[in-house]
C-alpha cells in the first residue's frame, strides 16, 4: 500500500507546506526511524530535535513551526498525533483481514447462537451454552467464553481471553491477550471458626460499545448487579478493576492501576499509571489522577490530583518540591552543628 503526499493531506485533513504532491510513501515510523519512503509526525515539542534530524519522506506538523529540516515534505495539521493515527490505520489495514470461519478444534455448545459465516473462532477456543455472538466478531485462539455470554458485533478477542458466564460485551470491543472478564470479586468474611469464608459473586461484568481492554487486565464480576465499564473507555495492560465498580464513558486508565470494589468513576476521567483507588468512593467526571496517586477519599469533578494521599496538583507539587530540598537542608543543618561543636576549626 502507498500514499502520495497529496493523498496524505487529504486523508489527514491537512495542508501541504512543502514537497512534491506526487511524492509517495509506503509506511509509517517514528521520526528517527523513518526512511525517505515513510511518513512520521511531530506531536510533542520534546521531539523537535528528532524532527530536525529526521530522514522521513513526509512529516505531519502543527501550525507555527519555528524551523524545519530540508528535503522533507511537510503537511500542516491541527493535531499531528491524531492525524498520524489515520495514516497508521490506513497502512496497517493490510496486516489484518477478518476471515470468517470456525476452526475444527473449537468446542462450541450447540445452543450458542451466531452466524458461522459471519464470525471467526480460532483454534482450541471454547464457547459455552446459550452464548450470543454478533456478526463480524473475531475470537482468537485459546479463548474461553462462558455460558450465557452476550457479545456484540465486530468485536475482536485476541488469544487466551476469558469471558466468564453471563457477562455482556458491547459492539466493537477489543480485548487483548490474557485478559479475564468476569472473574470472581475479592469477597471474604471471617467465620465463627476463625477462617475466611468466600462470598458468592453472582453478578456480571458489562462492557459498553468501543471499550478496549489491555493484556492481562482483570475485571471482576459484581457480588450482585453489574460491574460496568462505559462506552469508549480505554483500559491499559495489567489493570485490576474490582467488583461492583462503575466506570463512566470515554475514560483512560493506564498500566498497573487498581480500582477497589464499589467505587464509581465519572465520564472522561484520566487515571495514570500505578494509581490506586480505595473502595466505595466517587471520582468525578473529567478528573485527572497523576501517576502513582493514592486515592482514599472522594474527588470532585474536573480537577487534577496527585500524590498520596491524593491532593490537588498544585499542593502536591509544592510538597514534592519541598521534599526534594530536604536532603540539602539536612546536610546544611549537620554542617552548622559541626561548626557549633568545633568553633575553633
Amino acid at each position: 500500500m502507498k500514499l502520495t503526499l497529496e493523498a496524505v493531506a487529504a486523508l489527514t485533513g491537512g495542508k501541504i507546506l512543502s514537497g512534491d504532491p506526487e511524492l509517495t510513501v509506503f509506511g509509517v515510523a517514528s521520526l528517527l526511524d523513518a526512511s525517505h519512503e515513510e511518513a512520521s509526525f511531530l506531536g510533542n515539542e520534546k521531539y523537535f530535535e528528532d524532527f530536525l534530524h529526521t530522514s522521513a519522506g513526509v512529516v505531519l506538523v502543527p501550525p507555527g513551526l519555528p524551523a524545519h529540516p530540508e528535503n522533507v515534505a511537510l503537511v500542516e495539521v491541527d493535531n499531528p498525533s491524531m492525524a498520524f493515527n489515520a495514516l497508521v490505520k490506513y497502512f496497517m489495514a493490510s496486516s489484518y483481514r477478518f476471515a470468517p470461519g470456525i476452526h475444527p478444534t473449537a468446542i462450541i455448545d450447540p445452543t450458542a447462537s451466531f452466524n458461522p459465516d459471519k464470525i471467526h473462532v480460532g483454534a482450541y477456543t471454547c464457547i459455552g451454552a446459550h452464548c450470543k455472538i454478533g456478526d463480524g466478531t473475531d475470537i482468537g485462539n485459546g479463548c474461553d467464553i462462558g455460558d450465557g455470554v452476550t457479545m456484540g458485533e465486530n468485536c475482536r478477542l485476541h488469544a487466551n481471553v476469558i469471558i466468564r458466564e453471563r457477562c455482556k460485551i458491547g459492539n466493537r470491543v477489543v480485548i487483548q491477550p490474557g485478559a479475564v472478564i468476569g472473574s470472581d470479586g475479592f469477597g471474604f468474611l471471617m467465620g465463627d471458626n476463625g477462617r475466611y469464608v468466600g462470598i458468592d459473586q453472582v453478578g456480571i461484568v458489562e462492557l459498553g460499545d468501543d471499550v478496549d481492554v489491555g493484556a492481562n487486565t482483570t475485571i471482576d464480576r459484581s457480588r450482585f448487579g453489574r460491574t460496568i465499564v462505559g462506552e469508549g473507555t480505554k483500559i491499559d495492560n495489567l489493570i485490576q478493576i474490582g467488583h461492583n465498580v462503575v466506570i463512566g464513558k470515554h475514560c483512560v486508565i493506564a498500566a498497573q492501576s487498581g480500582i477497589a470494589g464499589s467505587t464509581k468513576v465519572g465520564d472522561y476521567a484520566t487515571i495514570a499509571a500505578q494509581v490506586g483507588i480505595s473502595g466505595h468512593l466517587k471520582i468525578g467526571s473529567k478528573v485527572i489522577l497523576g501517576a502513582k496517586t493514592g486515592v482514599i477519599s472522594d474527588i470532585p469533578e474536573n480537577v487534577t490530583y496527585w500524590g498520596f494521599p491524593a491532593s490537588p496538583f498544585k499542593d502536591a507539587s509544592r510538597q514534592y518540591a519541598a521534599l526534594r530540598k530536604l536532603p540539602a537542608l539536612i546536610k546544611e543543618v549537620h554542617a552548622i552543628k559541626r561548626n557549633l561543636e568545633s568553633p575553633g576549626k
